[in-house]
């Protein structure tokens, strides 16, 4: 008997009995027994996901599930590849949340609403990569966006803000959710039937223009989802008004599910497609990645500025699926196979760095009561094990060797530089733009963490709660410590996947180049002249620091011995945290060169005394760096809607008559919508 059905089942008896014990177990003790069962949730899931990942396969129906049709689910590795991460993330990170919970009391996530959730959205990111039907994908669907909403909102009473990036949510993924609707609905009635397989099977009756059609509107909900550039408004809203662990699920697994659902219709339900599908795909991720790295360097909010990067590095996903998308059209499944797993390399290695850096921003808020970089600093001394942990999620980040992210991205632009072979003007024009942004990504990402790093744990404490920081409790450090361990076994051995990423690839179609084999110690392109080995990669970079320290203490050895003195200070005394450097100041240098993108807005409010207008008593400065696609996008969208809404109160008059009447002619339009679609 397979384990897949096993695994799942377990994990929803699990999910449902922690949603239980959330509802009804006293505070003294929900908080350990629901993340105990939310642990358990997540090791089945991804247990499930594993054992398809390993080459089995399940698919099963549930009559009485749902009506008319029932509930459909099937399994392959490209599910699986989703489900383990998700699993792995869940449990991590419900580890973490006992400890976190422990602090908040009744409030927040220990509320007796958000314990009850939380299982139910864990079992929801384990279970949405395993619908195989159109009703059950989109049940699933909603069920993981009504849970993490209401899961954004377990803080509401304690900050304005979070009323407001809900609504913000809320209005987002509704919108994802309507697109989702109508592109399956025009899908299944040119299809024939709502199951995937029947999907797979009608795909080659419907005529190009409805296919593409199917593609944009679903592309678009997904991407959405994603948090994709300029779908993006939600995410540096949301995540940073939930409490961190639910930060980390949304953003470590969450928005993982936008990118199956577009390689899952875009590949394997409709087969591929044209060019100027993946065109468009690799522009919103290109788009993603620059502007999400370039508002992440300027945030100061820490949880903000990992939503950003979270836009950011799902850009790069995108622009890689694209690419995989543009190379099967030019016929070459190889490169497209590379491409593709490159990205989904990458959502594995973001997974585990992403989960690891917001449960270390927990950690930094429990400690503090601040997530502004601008009044931290010290929190090396105070919180050292916290301060490693977050370092090392960080140096995956800044995709640089030995980090986890280091290897995918170094695949993704093998895939991309060896892509230019391919023939035609399209792949000669977008290829070096997609390098270019890739480069220019990481260079920024490596300046944003060395701002979150550095600002945040070193220099002298900025405020009251950064000097007082005490180390997070041992469950908030071993859920930490779990996914650290993940981020080094991805550095170090990403040749351990090798065999699943190869089977999810031809899971939709591609040959399998399996780019990342050799055992678990080398990452080899068997159709092109490329091998790394990142063990070796480290000893080279372990060697080079430990020559440097030699030099540098055999130098100091050989100079004479200085007499310490004090030396004149030019009556400036010792050094005070206003000396140093802030996430603001850090900043600027990259927002005047980026001046012209970011259009930042700056105030200069000088009062005068009294007395007279030439003697100044205060002088103020505001230094703001709006999101300008929401300023130039959203908000006149907005006014719009509101001008609209106040137009449409003159229709109601109060009269029953008139109501009668657009009763009457809306009846007579459906009518005719109906008689006109028949």
């Amino acid at each position: 008997m397979s384990l897949i059905p096993t695994a799942l089942a377990t994990a929803t008896a699990l999910g449902l009995a922690g949603a239980a014990a959330g509802l009804v177990l006293p505070q003294r003790v929900r908080g350990a027994v629901g993340g105990v069962l939310t642990v358990g949730v997540g090791v089945a899931g991804g247990a499930s996901g594993v054992a398809a990942l390993g080459g089995s396969r399940w698919s099963a129906q549930v009559p009485g599930l749902l009506p008319l049709a029932g509930a459909h689910f099937a399994v392959d590795a490209l599910s699986g590849l989703f489900m383990a991460v998700a699993g792995a993330v869940v449990a991590a990170v419900a580890v973490y949340g006992v400890g976190y919970v422990a602090g908040h009391g009744a409030h927040g996530l220990g509320s007796r609403g958000a314990q009850a959730l939380l299982p139910l959205f864990a079992l929801t990111l384990v279970l949405v990569p395993a619908a195989a039907s159109v009703s059950t994908f989109l049940l699933l669907w909603e069920l993981m966006a009504l849970t993490s909403l209401l899961l954004v909102l377990s803080e509401h009473r304690a900050r304005t803000s979070v009323r407001e990036a809900a609504v913000w949510y809320a209005v987002m993924t509704h919108l994802g959710l309507v697109l989702l609707l109508v592109g399956f609905m025009v899908y299944a009635a040119q299809a024939g039937g709502e199951t995937f397989a029947a999907l797979r099977a009608g795909t080659a009756g419907i005529a190009p223009a409805v296919r593409g059609l199917v593609f944009v509107l679903t592309a678009v909900a997904f991407t959405s989802k994603a948090g994709l550039v300029p779908l993006h408004a939600w995410l540096p809203r949301a995540h940073p008004e939930a409490p961190s662990a639910v930060s980390a699920l949304m953003s470590a697994a969450m928005v993982n599910l936008g990118i199956y659902g577009l390689v899952r219709v875009g590949f394997d339900l409709l087969g591929g497609g044209p060019a100027w599908w993946w065109l468009l795909v690799m522009a919103m991720g290109g788009l993603s990645a620059v502007y999400g790295i370039l508002q992440a360097a300027m945030a100061s909010d820490l949880k903000r500025l990992l939503a950003y990067s979270t836009s950011e590095n799902m850009g790069l996903v995108v622009l890689g699926v694209g690419a995989a998308g543009l190379f099967a059209h030019a016929g070459d499944k190889a490169l497209a196979g590379l491409a593709l797993a490159a990205a989904l390399l990458h959502i594995v290695n973001h997974s585990a760095f992403k989960a690891l850096l917001f449960t270390g921003a927990g950690s930094m808020l429990r400690a503090t009561g601040e997530r502004n970089l601008d009044l931290l600093g010290g929190l090396r001394a105070r919180m050292p094990v916290t301060a490693g942990l977050f370092a090392l999620g960080a140096l995956g980040a800044v995709t640089l060797p030995p980090g986890n992210g280091f290897i995918s991205e170094w695949l993704l632009l093998q895939s991309m530089i060896h892509g230019l072979a391919v023939p035609g003007v399209t792949t000669a024009i977008v290829l070096p733009l997609a390098v270019a942004v890739i480069a220019l990504s990481a260079g920024l990402a490596a300046a944003v963490f060395v701002k979150a790093v550095g600002v945040g744990f070193f220099a002298l404490p900025r405020a009251a709660g950064a000097a007082a920081a005490k180390e997070s409790p041992p469950l908030m450090l071993a859920g930490m410590g779990l996914l650290a361990a993940g981020c080094a076994g991805l550095a170090l051995v990403p040749g351990l996947l090798g065999d699943g990423l190869d089977r999810a690839v031809t899971a939709v179609g591609f040959a399998g180049m399996r780019p990342v084999s050799g055992g678990g110690l080398q990452v080899r392109l068997q159709e092109v002249s490329a091998t790394l080995s990142p063990l070796w990669v480290v000893a080279a970079l372990v060697v080079a620091l430990g020559a440097v320290m030699a030099t540098t203490a055999w130098v100091a050895r050989r100079r004479q011995r200085r007499t310490q003195a004090r030396l004149w200070d030019c009556g400036g005394g010792a050094p005070s945290p206003r000396m140093a450097y802030t996430a603001t100041s850090f900043a600027e240098p990259l927002q005047r060169v980026f001046d012209d993108v970011l259009a930042p807005e700056q105030d200069v409010d000088v009062t005068p005394v009294r007395e007279s207008t030439y003697l100044v008593e205060r002088v103020k400065f505001r230094n703001r760096v709006p999101d300008r696609i929401e300023h130039r996008l959203y908000r006149p969208v907005l006014g719009l809607l509101a001008a609209a809404g106040q137009a449409a109160r003159r229709l109601a008059g109060g009269s029953v008559h008139a109501y009668l009447g657009y009763g009457f002619f809306g009846l007579v339009a459906l009518l005719v919508v109906l008689v006109v679609g028949w």
